[in-house]
């Protein structure tokens, strides 16, 4: 293996930060640009000292992606007739030589911003870029992905050649496009010296002159280098010319600077834990354990480059070495820079054996923080001192694959940039790495100092990791649409086990194949031998997944799988199939959902999934139906039918059927009710029950299961959340764990799903106490990708896996995340928010999740998922779904990717979506929404219809109900239709539901909700509230209580502003009616965007009611609307309520008796009936008005005075 180190040469005479940049000279009006340039566009505009180059995402200043800033903003060059002449006015630009390649197709990686240039036709004589012809500025018909690149000739770079020294080799240098060898005449001591220190190996060197002469191929680039005292790189030395033949391979120089002593560990399990070895005079030799500490393990760490020394171990506890002791008795402070510096015995003198030999275990030179485990987010190395985060821009792919490679993590699957650092004025690493991919970690691939020290850059990178790289289908050797499941882990392939292996794991497999979806799964039927042992995990796909690693997955406690019993999948092989064909053999039995319509509906079509509980198999039961997720009811539900849903799904046995909504409401419909099954049933739905979406029910009844494999996990202490003795809930039972061989990566697992920080320790002094309940499982091994326990490979589950004295007790090492934004508990409603908008129901959306804020992508953010973030905020309807961080890019997190609502849901996290924390976004896509501010039509409904009306139809109100003629379908809450009296004397069953006769009253509607009928007013035709439809149907058209008009002889968008509120149309106050409330009425009447104030409207007498002080006799309002000058008598005075609003008593109105409103008391006062008056034909009072624009906020606020002046608006 040959170890390097490379410096790349920047040119003297350009100075930037992050990329060769070039300030252009002054403009000169007497220049001109050559007809049909971008330059020639706007000479007086795009002059040259208004535009830079630069060369971004190359190895060095003088290679890249080319870019131009114009305008205020970088962006690229299009591909389309790029050639060498294009390329040598930008190297001769750059001052970087002549170009000795251009290259395309995004060579350099996809540039940001817009394309600037496209089709130039350079004679390679111009002297900026923008003077040759092309289509003009931003005139392009290209994407990023044919982004132009060019490499010159003046990309320089350093670096010492050898098989097993970093400092010590053949000197080479990078130019012209090649490696070449340098000659070694006259190589003086100062010129050594400024080699070794520019590739930090020291302050001194040696020229090697007993190296061995080996024939070279390779040019000779350059003899007589020079170096001066004051000569900070080789770059600014004096030598010979370039020639490519500059001496003879036998004075090639071969260099040894002062640091050739080596230092490594061994027997580790990474190149940052081990025993420490150091190379001396030609042999590798240990240190003894004699006064071995941790501050003498943070030298060798730093010096090694792996961070800061988590442990200094002793007595050979990673074997025994050989050859000499070289040190012992180190006595080191922590601050030097090499492990020999310290004070110690001399060099081999010791009174030690190999089995002291001292070890050490550092925390690596690489890590990802901040991420949903050790193997996703922001990419930070150790400077020795500190974690110091690496600057997001010309970040590669190969770089982030190395360090997924280094961390024991799989391959790079997502590269995140633009992200925010997680502390203010966040320094960032002063290289860039520039790894090629196959180098064994991050200290080994080439770097570029960044000048000055500092980098570019718009935040840190990130990455996600993931120890699954693909999925296939074998079938005698080739990969098609049918045959042995196979999984590409670590990158080999494996076999999946067969064993819980079932229909909705296959579909996933297929829809990620795009081989249509699954018809059958024949366990060991494509068995492919010598493809060594079969992954025993377990997946829990609900069926709709995208990728197979999408979904829970579960390998704790799961036994290994026997020979031939690998997984097998038949996939439809049609791309464009969303259903599979039916089976017309197959049908359920009478009365199931299955038979109902087995042509349409075949079992393969449903799936079946458990929502909300503690792990894949305990929670609410969930099917997947038609399109959409529904709940079943638990109308009957018992353990026959809990021990199908378990079974379905891989879950062992049913340990309890929960009803009740145990595990929460759910959203949607509810799509099956009654259900009776007998337990040997293969699917839900094949067992009896009313049929595909006909129940009487709503979601507080929704039914859910606890499984056999239903898994938990706590710390079980009198006083602490994050330390205790480690209990697994498992079959029903809580019990203990053994601590066998419980491994600083098992203890991390642990303590980051129990949210108590990413480290913890056994606590070996814990009281060993007796205990009664089982000890499940032992022998719990994790990998640094694992996100949770239920990941983690183990010994089978057995109540008896180890004695008490083996029980684990933990102490991890943070505490638990604030689960709440402020004072817990707190509902969904509390963890969103909007910001950044011009109203509180406008903004960029906003999660509180594991203790801080994050935003949501917006990648298929649509008015389905602004939907229910409005609904869940109580901010009305959803107006936009805005995409592209409409309000401003946030920070933080980015919680949520490919969010996908279908509207109805009760808070946005009963959405599907990406694992919390996973995405490939960054803060300019994040999503926002503006609503309406106005509760919805739904919630008004639902509000009035469950609540407000039960009022109206309880026994002391009869009269108001004069027969049951007057309700052609009754749809109250358990109305008798014959009597015209609730069930039950009158009482009314919790949150409305109809269990004593849903025939009669209920008509079940697929939105989980339950449609009623409005029972007609007296004196008001039906026609006011139905619209009769050709086939007869009447369908409610106005319903709100609330209705907007302008009231004007000639104009239907000029005039006195009037609400009907209450039952009467009353008029509107007109302080302070600013531009925004003038703006939202006329966009509601269908009046336009704006509106003003007719302030010289003539001011009439009130013939409307409703108004406070109408004196009911004359119907003039007093002066200034104040009763004192003329008191009535009480009954016709205004009611004062401790409420701080006035009660005003309501005129009768036309075609309407008074007794429909007031009930009269014994002492002959009339009071309100309802909060909510008839509803009124919005329809008559506005015919532009959409159904979701009412309102139950709009007269909700505090009485702040009243204006008498009515609101008159144009």
């Amino acid at each position: 293996m040959k170890l390097q180190i490379l410096l790349f040469y920047v040119p003297n005479q350009v100075i930037s930060v992050g990329n060769q940049t070039q300030l252009l000279s002054s403009c000169s009006n007497s220049t001109s640009s050559p007809a049909g340039s971008a330059a020639s566009e706007n000479s007086t505009a795009d002059c040259s000292d208004r535009s830079w180059l630069r060369l971004a995402n190359g190895k060095s200043s003088c290679d890249g992606r080319v870019e131009i800033y114009h305008k205020d903003s970088w962006a690229t060059i299009c591909d389309d007739s790029w050639d060498m002449n294009d390329a040598q006015v930008v190297c001769k630009q750059l001052g970087c030589g002549v170009a000795i390649k251009a290259t395309g197709s995004a060579h350099f990686g996809k540039g940001p911003g817009s394309i600037w240039l496209d089709e130039l036709n350079c004679t390679g004589q111009e002297s900026h870029l923008w003077k040759c012809p092309s289509l003009g500025w931003s005139q392009h018909n290209c994407r990023h992905k044919g982004d132009a690149g060019v490499i010159c000739s003046e990309s320089l770079a350093l670096r010492l050649v050898s098989d097993d020294h970093y400092c010590a080799g053949r000197l080479e240098i990078f130019y012209n496009g090649t490696w070449g060898s340098v000659c070694r005449s006259p190589m003086e001591r100062t010129t050594l010296s400024v080699i070794c220190r520019q590739l930090g190996c020291g302050n001194t060197g040696e020229l090697n002159v007993s190296a061995a002469v080996t024939m070279v191929s390779q040019p000779l680039w350059v003899d007589g280098i020079q170096c001066r005292k004051s000569d900070t790189t080789l770059w600014q030395c004096h030598s010979d010319p370039w020639n490519n033949k500059s001496c003879s391979p036998k004075d090639i120089a071969h260099i040894i600077c002062e640091e050739s002593r080596q230092l490594r560990l061994v027997n580790g399990y990474n190149h940052c834990a081990g025993r420490v070895e150091i190379f001396y005079q030609g042999y590798w030799g240990t240190i003894c354990d004699n006064s071995w500490d941790l501050k003498d393990a943070d030298v060798v760490c730093r010096q090694l480059q792996c961070g800061i020394a988590l442990k200094a171990m002793s007595k050979a506890h990673f074997g025994v070495g050989s050859g000499p002791i070289w040190l012992e008795h180190l006595k080191c402070t922590g601050k030097e820079s090499h492990v020999w510096s310290c004070p110690s015995s001399n060099w081999g003198q010791h009174y030690c054996i190999h089995y002291q030999d001292a070890g050490v275990i550092c925390s690596g030179f690489v890590r990802l923080f901040g991420g949903d485990g050790l193997c996703s987010g922001q990419v930070e190395v150790h400077s020795g001192g500190d974690w110091i985060p690496v600057s997001d821009v010309n970040f590669t792919y190969p770089t982030a694959q190395v360090i997924c490679a280094e961390l024991e993590c799989g391959k790079a699957i997502f590269i995140r940039n633009d992200v925010s650092f997680k502390k203010a004025n966040q320094q960032v690493w002063p290289e860039q790495f520039q790894c090629e991919g196959q180098e064994p970690d991050l200290r080994s691939c080439p770097r570029v100092p960044c000048l000055q020290g500092t980098c570019p850059h718009s935040g840190a990178a990130h990455i996600v990791c993931s120890e699954y790289a693909d999925v296939r289908l074998m079938n005698n050797g080739s990969s098609q649409c049918e045959g042995q499941v196979e999984m590409n882990i670590f990158g080999v392939w494996k076999p999946l086990c067969a064993s819980y292996w079932n229909m909705a794991n296959a579909n996933v497999v297929c829809h990620q194949l795009k081989c249509g979806v699954a018809l059958s799964t024949p366990p060991g039927a494509y068995l492919v031998e010598g493809k060594g042992q079969t992954w025993k995990h377990r997946f829990h796909c609900s069926g709709v997944e995208s990728f197979l690693w999408n979904c829970p997955m579960i390998a704790l406690g799961i036994p290994e799988c026997t020979h031939g019993n690998t997984a097998s999948v038949v996939c439809s092989g049609n791309q464009t199939q969303l259903l599979p064909p039916c089976n017309h053999t197959m049908s359920g039995p009478a009365k199931s959902a299955d038979s109902e319509n087995s042509a349409a509906n075949c079992s393969e079509s449903r799936w079946i999934r458990l929502v909300n509980g503690t792990s894949s198999c305990n929670g609410r039961v969930e099917v997947y139906h038609e399109g959409n997720w529904g709940t079943i009811c638990d109308d009957s539900w018992d353990m026959n039918d809990a021990h199908v849903v378990c079974r379905q799904l891989g879950c062992g046995v049913a340990i309890n059927a929960t009803g009740s909504a145990h595990f929460g409401k759910g959203v949607g419909p509810i799509w099956l009710d009654e259900l009776n099954c007998t337990g040997p049933e293969s699917h839900l739905w094949k067992c009896p029950s009313l049929g595909w979406g006909q129940h009487d029910c709503r979601h507080k009844e929704d039914a859910g299961v606890i499984c056999s494999e239903s898994l938990a996990l706590r710390l079980v202490s009198d006083d602490h959340d994050c330390a205790g003795k480690l209990e697994i809930f498992y079959n029903g039972t809580w019990g203990g764990v053994c601590r066998s061989p419980m491994e600083p990566n098992t203890l991390s697992v642990i303590c980051r799903q129990l949210s108590c920080g990413d480290t913890g320790e056994l606590n070996i002094s814990a009281v060993i106490s007796t205990v009664s309940q089982p000890l499940w499982v032992d022998r719990i091994q994790c990998q640094k990708s694992d996100t949770t326990l239920w990941q983690c490979l183990s010994d089978p589950w057995n109540n008896r896996s180890c004695s008490p004295t083996d029980i684990a007790h933990i102490i991890c090492a943070g505490k638990k995340p604030k689960s709440c934004p402020s004072a817990a508990p707190c509902t969904d409603k509390e963890k969103l928010r909007l910001q950044g908008g011009d109203t509180l129901c406008s903004g960029r959306v906003e999660i509180w999740h594991n203790g801080s804020w994050g935003t949501v992508c917006d990648d298929s953010w649509s008015l389905a998922e602004a939907e229910v973030v409005c609904q869940q905020l109580g901010c009305g309807s959803a107006l936009e779904a805005l995409q592209g961080a409409a309000f401003g890019p946030g920070d933080g997190h980015i919680w949520l990717d490919e969010v996908q609502c279908r509207g109805r849901e009760s808070s946005l996290w009963a959405c599907a979506a990406q694992p919390w924390g996973q995405n490939n976004c960054k803060h300019d896509e994040d999503a926002g929404v503006r609503c309406s501010a106005l509760s919805s039509f739904e919630d008004a409904r639902e509000e009035a219809f469950y609540e407000d009306i039960n009022y109206l139809v309880k026994s002391e109100k009869e009269d108001l109900l004069d027969n049951s003629e007057n309700l052609s379908v009754t749809g109250l809450p358990y109305y008798d239709e014959e009597n015209g009296n609730n069930e039950e004397d009158g009482d009314v069953e919790e949150d409305g539901d109809p269990e004593s006769d849903p025939e009669k009253h209920v008509n079940s509607n697929v939105n989980g909700y339950d449609d009623v009928d409005i029972p007609p007013i007296p004196g008001m035709n039906e026609k006011h509230f139905f619209q009769e439809e050709e086939d007869g149907a009447k369908h409610l058209q106005q319903t709100e209580s609330l209705a907007l008009r302008l009231e004007s002889d000639d104009h239907s968008c000029t005039g006195k502003l009037e609400i009907f509120y209450n039952g009467i149309w009353g008029g509107v106050c007109r302080s302070p009616v600013e531009p925004n409330t003038l703006s939202v009425i006329c966009r509601q009447l269908g009046c336009g965007d704006t509106g003003e104030l007719n302030i010289s409207a003539v001011i009439k007498n009130l013939s409307v009611t409703g108004l406070p002080y109408y004196n009911e006799e004359d119907g003039d309002n007093e002066e200034d609307g104040d009763p004192e000058s003329n008191p009535e008598p009480l009954e016709k005075q205004v009611d004062s309520n401790v409420n701080g609003y006035d009660d005003v008593e309501i005129p009768p109105t036309h075609g309407m008796s008074e007794k429909h409103f007031f009930q009269e008391e014994e002492d002959g006062a009339k009071h309100l009936q309802t909060g909510d008056s008839p509803r009124f034909p919005r329809e008559a009072a506005n015919p532009r008005m959409d159904e979701k624009d009412s309102s139950h906020l709009l007269g909700q606020g505090e009485n702040a005075g009243y204006d008498d002046i009515e609101l008159s608006v144009m």
